[in-house]
């Protein structure tokens, strides 16, 4: 991903939530892309494949998305979009920040390991990795922007004030990003139930403070 593919990356992923201002072909485009990529990996797909999937010529994917490359940023901008939508349907109602943090590390390490992008990680690891690491800035700034507007609006956030906020947000991306590459670990994060005391127990504090009763 190139600098110029990169900021336009950014700047996709940190539009409202609105849903993009596209056709019913590029719909169609996306989708059949997603499904390519999904079943054979980004090094094993060509324009070619996602045209054919997509029942269209590969003139009209080439008027929409001018390299695989804008394709790949394209259907990863959908899949972000999709699950901070996801994300905010099942956590944001909930009563309290601490519930809101647990229900979302848990989502969020469930949702991963079946996205795309987890998908992506199985089939070719060394052609994913740089989309969560060396080339991974922009996703993670944006849902390290949303995270930390959550914290702020939140009430009970009583640990961290505005300019803390984005440092909070960020831990918490690098680590679930961590746990999602690196399962292995002490912390069982497979275990759902265990997953979600780890982020009370660990998490919840650095925006909601100490648990009543918890050691000083």
């Amino acid at each position: 991903m190139n600098t110029t593919g990169s900021s336009v990356l950014a700047r996709a992923l940190a539009a409202d939530g609105a849903a993009d201002a596209t056709d019913a072909t590029t719909e169609r485009i996306l989708d059949a892309a997603r499904e390519q990529f999904a079943t054979f990996g980004l090094r094993r797909s060509t324009v070619e494949d996602v045209a054919r999937r997509a029942g269209v010529g590969r003139v009209t994917v080439y008027r929409r998305f001018d390299t695989k490359n804008t394709l790949v940023e394209a259907v990863l901008v959908r899949e972000c979009r999709r699950f901070l939508a996801a994300f905010d349907a099942e956590v944001a109602a909930l009563p309290t920040m601490e519930e809101r943090i647990v229900a979302g590390f848990v989502l969020a390490l469930r949702d991963a390991r079946s996205a795309l992008i987890g998908r992506l990680l199985e089939l070719e690891p060394d052609t994913a990795l740089p989309y969560l690491t060396t080339r991974g800035g922009p996703l993670l700034a944006v849902i390290r922007d949303y995270l930390a507007a959550s914290f702020v609006r939140a009430p009970d956030a009583t640990a961290v004030d505005a300019d803390e906020a984005a440092r909070v947000a960020e831990i918490f991306v690098r680590l679930t990003i961590s746990f999602v590459l690196t399962p292995q670990s002490i912390v069982p994060v497979d275990d759902e139930s265990a997953a979600g005391d780890f982020a009370r127990r660990f998490l919840a504090p650095m925006v909601t403070g100490p648990r009543p009763g918890a050691a000083q």
